[in-house]
């Protein structure tokens, strides 16, 4: 039974205020009170509603997201990018499930011990089935098979002497559970609250009778086009105050729920020099002189010795085993041969390749098992031959296994389980010989005071596999180099102390400033590179002011050297404009360009004057516009609403024009018009009910924005992790 780890899920809020009035008139305690207070707001992780998490609350929710992870994956250790992850999770779950809570407070919505009963009682949520209380037949949760689990569980971790890893077993389930469980309330809550602000969208026969009037009516133009392109560049302009008059009409568009930085910064990859090409050039070549002279007992150690990425196997693997490099070469290669130094640029390797042996094995064996031990070698091999004697006189190798308190029980051993592996020699000696012994035979295997018999019970999918040496360097830079261009760009920045005379020296110094805008607390680094997590603090931390200039940060694998430079920061609940500019200019541009063209428009009294205006572009006849399906002016390229608008309000005959598109201004003339059916299908109008009530549904789920807004949600974790 496997030990997993405990989850340690706390969850209580610290009060470190509580009482302090009590003591406002003794200095000391004052003072106490006063730095305690500080302490706590160094530990504060983020708020929701002005109530503070943390550090140590959420590291607990952490902890406790991390071990179901584990369990449920049946890894021991989480990579750094699957602990990120799970920490965005666990914050992302947190803030919504406050946020929540609430709002349902406040209507007075709550899950009851009863209700939560009845949820489990008659397996009514996803989220039963990934328990481990499911039944064996249907796979569909047990109710009866959790009480028994929990008997169990009371029983272990009440009587005294009970192994520990039989313990740790039992309490890491449970807590699973307590997991499980905790996340199904709240799930149903917020399943209750989201039930309630749908209804208030659903749709009504009014709304009905109207999605399928746009549906069904229909009309035919004529129109002509004056595309924005018809003005020249340079023509039409527009000053800071027409763009911040667009910007105030848009603003809404740029709420953010954080804060967030404008940055410009300089990111040096540091390569090796020529210097170290050539050193490695010439290590690489000695190794591949080594390789090829040495014995097969040899070239372990030597690849070892060589620094190669890639250790030595000692056992025949199949070629999808093998880097793709190397896989790409080994089939064209006589045994014996050798390959490189050659160069893999993909992974900036230099490579050899040395192929020891080729053969056809199973890709899968079936064996069964019994392991014979002794005081000595020669006890055990005593104790062995006797056994092999019984076997060999026909006795069943489960039998004989059993009786020696074994199971003996056949197993599968694939390919996948051991290539890429770090083997010891037993393993490797191990494998090599299940690998080679036929099916229906039964060996032993001496590893010294223990002996496995084994038998090969079959061998399936008979597959090549490659005995392949490699040895596999990075083309890394030496500490010169990496001395060298620390220090030459540590003058450049020492010479240039300011953000505009940095822009002004980088290119002739070999560096490129680059720049990032509305960079939230909620991102994980900078520039796309790993381990900038100093640089990411110094960037949102309250005392860097705009214009200052970061130290120079080491980052990535330690092969990059970044400098950041403030040049925004956005505390308050918009984008600012300039982060936002040349989007907003480019709408005000617009905006410009369409009153020009329709101020041309206003005084053509058809379509042929229309025509004539300079820059006009006639176009087909359009038919079948509905104002339910915005037309596409193939003439123009773009898609445009607000002439379907236009169309669907203007009556049959009419001449409009003026229109505002997002690529043109259009004047028109409606040709012909199909009516609503005089009576609606049933079906028709299902259709559009249906249609109306999934728009509905799907602003219902943007409420969580909304709460966002209101919750004051502020996320600091950028300064822990």
């Amino acid at each position: 039974m496997a030990t997993l780890q405990k989850i340690r899920s706390k969850g209580a809020l610290l009060i470190l205020f509580v009482g302090l009035a009590l003591f406002a008139f003794i200095a000391e305690e004052g003072v106490r009170s006063l730095s305690s207070s500080r302490a706590e707001s160094h530990q504060r992780i983020g708020k929701v509603y002005g109530q503070s998490i943390n550090i140590q609350e959420y590291n607990d929710l952490v902890d406790e997201y991390s071990d179901v992870i584990k369990l449920t994956s049946g890894q021991d250790n989480l990579a750094e990018e699957q602990m990120q992850s799970i920490r965005d999770i666990v914050w992302r779950n947190y803030v919504e499930s406050r946020l929540i809570a609430h709002e349902a407070e406040a209507l007075g919505l709550t899950v009851t011990d009863a209700e939560m009963q009845e949820i489990i009682r008659t397996g009514n949520s996803p989220l039963l089935a990934q328990t481990p209380f499911t039944n064996t037949q249907t796979g569909a949760f047990d109710v009866e098979a959790l009480n028994q689990f929990l008997t169990q569980y009371n029983s272990v971790t009440t009587q005294p002497g009970q192994p520990a890893e039989v313990v740790n077993y039992y309490t890491s389930i449970y807590n699973y559970w307590k997991f499980i469980e905790k996340t199904i309330r709240q799930q149903t809550l917020t399943g209750k609250f989201q039930a309630l602000l749908s209804k208030s969208f659903i749709a009504n026969p009014t709304s009905v009778d109207a999605a399928v009037a746009a549906r069904q009516a229909e009309k035919d133009i004529v129109l002509v086009a004056l595309p924005y392109s018809a003005l020249k560049e340079g023509d039409v302009t527009v000053d800071d105050s027409e763009v911040a008059a667009k910007y105030k009409e848009l603003q809404e568009a740029f709420r953010i729920s954080e804060p967030t930085r404008d940055i410009k910064y300089i990111d040096v990859a540091i390569k090796a020099s020529q210097a170290d090409r050539q050193q490695l050039d010439a290590e690489m070549a000695e190794t591949g002189h080594l390789l090829a002279t040495a014995s097969a007992d040899d070239v372990a150690n030597i690849i070892r010795k060589s620094g190669s990425t890639i250790s030595y196997a000692g056992i025949p693997v199949r070629r999808s085993a093998l880097p793709a490099d190397i896989a790409q070469r080994v089939d064209s290669m006589a045994v014996g041969s050798q390959a490189g130094p050659f160069l893999n640029a993909p992974d900036n390797t230099q490579n050899i390749v040395r192929l020891m042996a080729k053969s056809l094995l199973p890709d899968s064996v079936q064996l069964a098992q019994i392991i014979v031990s002794g005081a000595n070698e020669a006890a055990t091999k005593k104790s062995a031959d006797s056994i092999m004697s019984v076997l060999a006189g026909g006795e069943p190798f489960d039998s004989v296994a059993v009786h020696l308190n074994q199971t003996g029980t056949a197993t599968w051993l694939s390919s996948a389980q051991y290539e890429g592996q770090l083997l010891d020699d037993n393993n490797r000696k191990f494998i090599l010989h299940i690998t080679n012994q036929p099916a229906g035979t039964t060996q032993q295997v001496s590893f010294g005071n223990q002996i496995n018999i084994v038998r090969v019970l079959d061998r399936r999918n008979m597959v090549e596999k490659y005995d392949v040496a490699i040895v596999k360097r990075t083309i890394d830079f030496s500490d010169d180099t990496y001395n060298r261009t620390y220090n030459d760009f540590s003058q450049f920045i020492a010479s240039a102390r300011t953000i505009d005379e940095i822009e002004a020296q980088a290119m002739k110094a070999g560096y490129m400033v680059q720049q990032r805008q509305s960079i939230s607390g909620s991102e994980h680094n900078i520039a796309g590179l790993s381990s900038t997590r100093e640089a990411f603090r110094w960037t949102f931390a309250d005392d860097t002011h705009v214009g200052d200039v970061s130290d120079i940060y080491t980052c990535g694998n330690n092969d990059h050297l970044l400098v950041v430079m403030l040049t925004a920061k956005n505390d308050g609940h918009y984008r600012t404009l300039e982060s936002v500019r040349d989007y907003v200019e480019g709408e005000a541009l617009r905006d410009k360009k369409a009153a020009m063209l329709q101020t041309r428009m206003a005084d053509v009294a058809n379509l042929a004057a229309a025509a004539k205006l300079e820059g006009a572009i006639s176009a087909d006849t359009v038919r079948h516009i509905t104002f339910s399906s915005p037309v596409f002016v193939s003439a123009i390229g773009s898609r445009e609403p607000a002439l379907s608008g236009a169309v669907a309000h203007a009556a049959n005959g009419a001449f409009v024009a003026g229109v505002k598109g997002n690529a043109a201004v259009y004047a028109f003339q409606v040709i012909g018009e199909k009516a609503p059916a005089a009576k609606t299908e049933d079906s028709a109008r299902q259709a559009a009910k249906a249609q109306l009530n999934a728009t509905a549904f799907r602003a219902a789920q943007s409420f969580m924005n909304v709460l966002y807004q209101r919750g004051r949600v502020t996320d600091q974790r950028y300064l822990f992790y």
